[in-house]
């Protein structure tokens, strides 16, 4: 690879694609495929209880810090805010990171920086790289697959074997709770930490494994839980956070990096919550008292099928180990897939009931869909079995985009919405689930031992006492007439708060809970007109001069 010729002094711009994000367009924006994680995937059926969050694009932000040249991070951007920044900035270098739905966009930006900055060098990175023939869909400079940092700095004559430094990151924003809106950062209590990249399990259909080099490959930023501690420590003094979405695969899979963090935390008397994706053949490699000391406080785990055969379920009977999960306060996102190739519309139905019940507090579910790049999107290729499908429309929440041998495409979208249309019916809001899955927490651990325990549970049972219990009151209220059953059941909880966490709770909800349902009724009769919403737009500069 050749560097740029103005290296260390090149001005670099990074940017997402231009919104808006939730309405159909021509560039391939989907108002099913919005960009808010939660609303998206997880909680979507769930109306206005839908937790709504939205995610800055982490991957320029790490670029940003750990280059020494003039950049601007520009993060979900209106299209005459990209515009501007090119005609009013001279910038030498323009990156564009995208997922594989947004092609058009990027298409369009390529385009756009040709016409309005033409010399400039457009580098396309992120998990549309792995789209083949995307040199021939559009107008870039370069396409990085992989990880964007070392490739960053040797482009731009810097040293890519430096440690990566971590950036501030609040893990979301823009939060909306039953049609509350929390202004400014309320709501980002956590900080978002990057220990590594890839995926080491290798599962054929996940596109992140696949693009940062495959099964039992992976990048590490912290090799060490010394590390991990020192940049959750820094999170801490900075910005006041005491919990931690750590982004990575399989975080629990590393037990040493892990124990080597809980000695740091125990060491300095650390009381933290840790949010973190794990298999649950690495959950068995704890016991509940390291999990709960160690702070993990929230699990992602893939279900994905009992039939599926993936060996990070090797050994794992998934329906005992949520209930205990759940049991000693740890709240569980499961995953499941829809559509996998034994599914029938004879067996799928028993399958999405089987999922249900394991009656996680989140639960995502997703079509079996062959991506870019992937092994399956390989073999799918090879048996002729792909089908010519818009990428914009290839994002697991829509149809099929390959030939399934017994569920057509249109089944395909009906199976998927019943399955979060059941789990909403049969277990309630995630907001009642997390209550009631941290009620047990607090139960069993708010006497702990251990100072650091004790304090964590304390802070939960003062959210509980006010936020949660207006949140509740007003749930019970609103779902009388449309889930009896989940009503009673959140009357249940109410009760149960009120006797471990004292009457404050009742107060709370009795001051508080009639705004909060006035607040729900509005915001059920927003969505149902159609209302959506978009992300903030960010600029970020970094060693910045004026031209």
């Amino acid at each position: 690879m050749t560097t740029h010729p103005k290296g260390r002094q090149a001005r670099v711009l990074l940017t997402s694609v231009f919104g808006p994000y939730a309405q159909d367009d021509q560039y391939g924006s989907r108002s099913i495929n919005p960009m808010e994680l939660y609303h998206n995937q997880v909680t979507r059926a769930q109306g206005p209880y839908s937790l709504r969050i939205f995610h800055r694009s982490w991957g320029i932000m790490f670029i940003q810090r750990n280059i020494e040249n003039p950049s601007t991070v520009l993060d979900f951007p209106l299209r005459e805010d990209f515009e501007r920044e090119l005609t009013e900035n001279q910038y030498d270098v323009v990156g564009i990171s995208s997922i594989i739905v947004n092609v058009g966009k990027v298409r369009e930006m390529c385009k756009i920086v040709r016409r309005l900055s033409p010399h400039s060098t457009i580098v396309v990175g992120g998990h549309i790289a792995a789209i083949p023939g995307l040199d021939l869909m559009l107008d870039a400079d370069h396409i990085v697959k992989g990880e964007g940092v070392g490739w960053m700095r040797s482009f731009l004559d810097q040293d890519p074997t430096l440690p990566v430094v971590h950036p501030q990151i609040a893990s979301g924003f823009g939060h909306r709770v039953m049609g509350l809106k929390l202004p400014g950062n309320i709501g980002s209590t956590a900080a978002t930490i990057i220990p590594s990249v890839g995926c080491p399990m290798g599962c054929n259909f996940c596109t992140t494994s696949a693009f940062f080099g495959g099964k039992g490959k992976f990048i590490n930023f912290f090799d060490t839980g010394r590390q991990i501690y020192d940049a959750m420590a820094q999170a801490e003094e900075k910005h006041g956070f005491h919990s931690f979405f750590v982004m990575d695969e399989n975080f629990l899979l590393h037990r040493k990096r892990a124990m080597e963090l809980l000695d740091c935390m125990r060491k300095a008397g650390k009381s933290w919550e840790l949010y973190v994706f794990s298999s649950a053949n690495a959950i068995q490699k704890y016991t509940m008292e390291e999990l709960i000391e160690l702070g993990i406080s929230w699990i992602w785990m893939g279900l994905e099928s009992p039939l599926s055969g993936y060996s990070k379920l090797n050994g794992s009977d998934t329906m005992s180990l949520t209930h205990q999960l759940r049991a000693h306060g740890i709240r569980v996102l499961g995953s499941s897939i829809v559509g996998m190739e034994h599914h029938t519309p004879q067996n799928i139905e028993s399958e999405i009931d089987y999922a249900c019940a394991h009656e996680t507090d989140f639960h995502q579910f997703m079509l079996y869909t062959p991506l870019p790049g992937t092994p399956l999107h390989a073999q799918m290729t090879e048996e002729g079995r792909m089908i010519d499908v818009d990428l914009a429309d290839v994002h697991g929440q829509w149809k099929f985009n390959w030939r399934h041998p017994h569920i057509s495409l249109d089944e395909s979208k009906r199976f998927l919405d019943n399955a979060f249309g059941r789990d909403f019916e049969l277990n309630g809001p995630s907001l009642y689930r997390i209550c009631r899955t941290t009620l047990e927490g607090i139960r069993k651990y708010r006497l702990h031992p251990d100072l650091r325990v004790r304090q964590r549970f304390e802070r939960e049972a003062a959210t509980m006492r006010t936020s949660y219990s207006a949140l509740l009151w007003a749930m019970e209220r609103h779902l009388k007439v449309t889930n009896a059953t989940v009503s009673a059941h959140i009357h249940t909880l109410r009760q149960d708060i009120r006797k471990e966490c004292g009457s404050w709770s009742t107060a709370a909800g009795t001051l508080l809970g009639p705004i909060m349902l006035w607040l729900t009724r509005r915001e059920e009769k927003r969505l149902d007109r159609g209302v959506t919403y978009e992300p903030e737009t960010f600029i970020e500069r970094r060693n910045w001069a004026s031209v």
